[in-house]
């Protein structure tokens, strides 16, 4: 087949447009002669293959102009004896104008149980972190999950992330080995707790990458790197795929908890699936007019994970989020080093307080995370700080939800933070000081290991109400009251660098601390 066949389009229901090719019919191939099975070595099988069987091999090529679907399937009939399944492709990248996108194009595939939107037929997804890859019963390439190669129709699905002008040439080439499947894949899944101090604040990056998506790095080597980084949790979030899961069992311990989730990539915007029963996946395959984010959200839900809009002003394309955040668990504010677009993300959130202070007192945590996919991506930089009632799962979760957490550019920063009545009254990070409005509120701040020269500043539900350098001591104290402050929030920052519009990179970041009776 080539770029003159015919593309149809159709739709996932619920979902944006696709486009499906002409199928490549392997199911045919095998039961022909022996010289229409392709290259491969071996003795003739008969009909559906079988262990005598030669490779079968087969590209197609072809066209997609700019404006293209979003996804493209490339349905392929799968015969019956089939040990493994491997594709490659490639696309042409032309030249384009300054400030034009040019050619990029994804890849990955679905098993014979189909392309719906959130089917059980996921089988792996690579993105364009490479550009071949082999799927068995008992092994499968970083990305994709291992399982019997079972007869049907499956799709390799491109996705054309941007198309030049010029649009973008493609070739697909599938290969299909016979013989018998070999032993299963059996999944080892990290345990959901780990001993851990009972009560207490547990250190936590919940946004990695992989091997498993576009890391450069293994499982062993991030685990490694977050045992250095002093954290007591993390959780996989390859793009799209939750092929890691299976592998995660021998590398967690009585130091490290390992959660299980995923990041999300829709095409508006980025999100978190964090502490999922393991094997769960989640659907990408929709942009925000396509009424399907909700429904995902309720799939993490069911799974016992929670849902967090990653760097919301993500300079990448389709990395800003767009679904609006009344389905959040939290907030992403702060994500890898400390750039401008964490600055906006930080003030959306901050908004956001605000109207929950005039409404019905629901509101949305922050928290921030890594994001580190490879060298120099530092792991724990940031990291969020959890009040939990114990090293595992649920606890952390219940703690991430309710707020009872800080930010900090790493291990070293120690913060405690609290607001006190004047009659003993007491709250923490997270929690509601409940006094009567015209009382004098005592605000404090004790921290270490920042820079001498940081900046301390307390931020209300006005702005900032309070800035000064960090004394000696690391105690800062500041009062108010309900009615003036309906809360208040503490962060440090570095120094202003020189010229700079904008307040000082961060090094830490506290949720808020609620002031009044509700």
């Amino acid at each position: 087949m080539d770029r003159r066949d015919v593309l149809k389009f159709s739709a996932l229901a619920g979902a944006t447009g696709v486009l499906t090719l002409a199928p490549v019919n392997f199911a045919e191939a095998a039961e022909a002669d022996g010289s229409d099975r392709g290259t491969g070595s071996g003795g003739p099988a008969g009909p559906g293959g079988g262990p005598g069987q030669p490779d079968l091999t087969r590209t197609v090529t072809g066209h997609l102009a700019t404006g293209a679907a979003d996804f493209v399937y490339l349905p392929v009939k799968v015969p019956r004896g089939v040990r493994q399944i491997a594709v490659s492709y490639g696309y042409d990248r032309p030249a384009v104008p300054a400030g034009t996108v040019g050619n990029a194009c994804d890849i990955g595939i679905f098993d014979q149980r189909g392309t719906e939107l959130g089917s059980r037929g996921f089988r792996g997804w690579s993105g364009g972190a490479r550009t071949e890859f082999a799927i068995s019963a008992g092994e499968a390439t970083p990305g994709y999950l291992a399982g019997p190669v079972e007869a049907g129709t499956w799709h390799v699905i491109l996705g054309p992330y941007t198309v030049a002008p010029q649009g973008l040439d493609y070739s697909v080439t599938i290969t299909l080995s016979f013989g018998a499947p070999g032993e299963p894949l059996v999944p080892s899944y990290p345990p959901e707790r780990a001993p851990g101090r009972g009560r207490d604040w547990y250190r936590g990056d919940c946004h990695l990458h992989t091997v498993h998506s576009d890391g450069r790095r293994t499982l062993e080597q991030l685990v490694a790197l977050a045992r250095e980084a002093g954290l007591d949790f993390i959780n996989s979030s390859d793009h799209n795929t939750s092929s890691a899961h299976a592998y995660l069992g021998p590398l967690a311990g009585d130091d490290l908890l390992v959660l299980t989730g995923e990041e999300v990539t829709t095409r508006n915007g980025h999100y978190l699936a964090i502490g999922t029963d393991p094997g769960t996946w989640v659907d990408w395959r929709y942009r925000s007019r396509d009424d399907a984010f909700e429904r995902f959200v309720r799939q993490i839900h069911r799974a016992d994970g929670i849902v967090v809009p990653a760097h919301p002003y993500g300079t990448s394309l389709a990395s800003q989020w767009k679904f609006g955040y009344d389905e959040a668990d939290a907030i992403e504010v702060w994500n890898g080093p400390w750039t401008p677009d964490d600055e906006v993300s930080l003030l959306t959130w901050d908004n956001l307080l605000t109207g929950a202070a005039r409404g019905d007192g629901h509101w949305i945590p922050a928290m921030g995370n890594s994001d580190a996919h490879r060298d120099p991506d530092v792991v724990g930089l940031p990291q969020t700080v959890v009040l939990a009632d114990g090293l595992d799962r649920r606890s952390l979760q219940a703690g991430i939800r309710a707020g009872r957490s800080w930010i900090a550019e790493s291990a070293a920063v120690q913060l405690a933070f609290t607001a006190s009545g004047p009659r003993g009254e007491h709250a923490g990070i997270g929690e509601r000081l409940s006094v009567a409005d015209d009382v004098d509120i005592t605000v404090r701040l004790d921290v270490s290991g920042v820079p001498a020269d940081s900046l301390i500043r307390l931020v209300t539900d006005e702005g900032q109400l309070f800035a000064e350098p960090l004394p000696a001591s690391g105690t800062v104290e500041w009062t108010t009251t309900a009615s003036y402050s309906s809360y208040v929030r503490a962060e440090v920052r570095h120094p202003v660098p020189a010229g700079s519009p904008l307040p000082g990179p961060a090094a830490a970041i506290t949720n808020p601390i609620w002031l009044g009776r509700e």
